[in-house]
């Protein structure tokens, strides 16, 4: 099997070949499908998601929080913190952005919430490199979601846990990749302090994983 390491170098490579017609077609798609299975978790009302803006070669998002924001969806984004902590920050199309202190992206401004607003929301996006159908997830390699997860679940302790023993958020999860970034079950190793994902939000459509 191979590493985490190795799944994730290999992905960011196809990735960085990607054209720009090939991202922006990718990233109508998955604005499509993400809209589909956020209103199915609220019944077609308006609900609160935690998100993210893909930057680089990442599967686009942008499309995909325009399209929650205009069907009257909250979203929160992240904002990194030292010791690998997240908080969060209500966004909309005319939010200003920041270089984070301590990641390589722009983060939204505004005022920071802790963990417990997630108690308000209906569902999380988050970033992969990869997913299995097992519902393991490859972040990107910085530990931030990990914790997240975890302090979650602490949170809201109420949702079971996945078939195999491993563990599920307390909230439904959908990790956005491209399409042949779902592997087979098994293919990506699990630790201890993983938590599965429930779905791959893809270009092709939302993929139950087996969690």
């Amino acid at each position: 099997m191979a590493s985490k390491e190795e799944i994730r170098a290999g992905h960011r490579a196809r990735r960085a070949a990607l054209t720009n017609a090939g991202l922006s077609n990718a990233g109508t798609d998955i604005a499509r499908h993400g809209l589909a299975w956020a209103s199915g978790l609220t019944g077609g009302r308006p609900g609160t998601f935690a998100a993210y803006l893909g930057v680089g070669s990442e599967p686009p998002t942008l499309p995909l929080l325009t399209a929650l924001h205009e069907a009257g969806h909250r979203l929160l984004l992240p904002v990194c913190e030292p010791g690998l902590e997240l908080s969060w920050v209500y966004w909309t199309p005319a939010s200003e952005s920041v270089r984070s202190r301590y990641a390589p992206i722009q983060e939204p401004a505004g005022e920071r919430h802790g963990t417990t607003v997630m108690l308000h929301a209906h569902g999380i996006v988050l970033p992969a490199t990869a997913v299995d159908f097992s519902g393991n997830r490859i972040g990107q390699g910085g530990g931030y979601y990990d914790k997240f997860l975890a302090a979650l679940t602490a949170l809201l302790p109420s949702r079971a846990g996945a078939s195999d023993g491993g563990l599920l958020p307390p909230l439904p999860t959908a990790a956005v990749v491209f399409d042949s970034e779902v592997l087979p079950a098994g293919s990506i190793p699990a630790e201890s302090f993983d938590r599965k994902v429930a779905a791959a939000l893809t270009p092709g459509g939302l993929l139950p994983l087996q969690p």
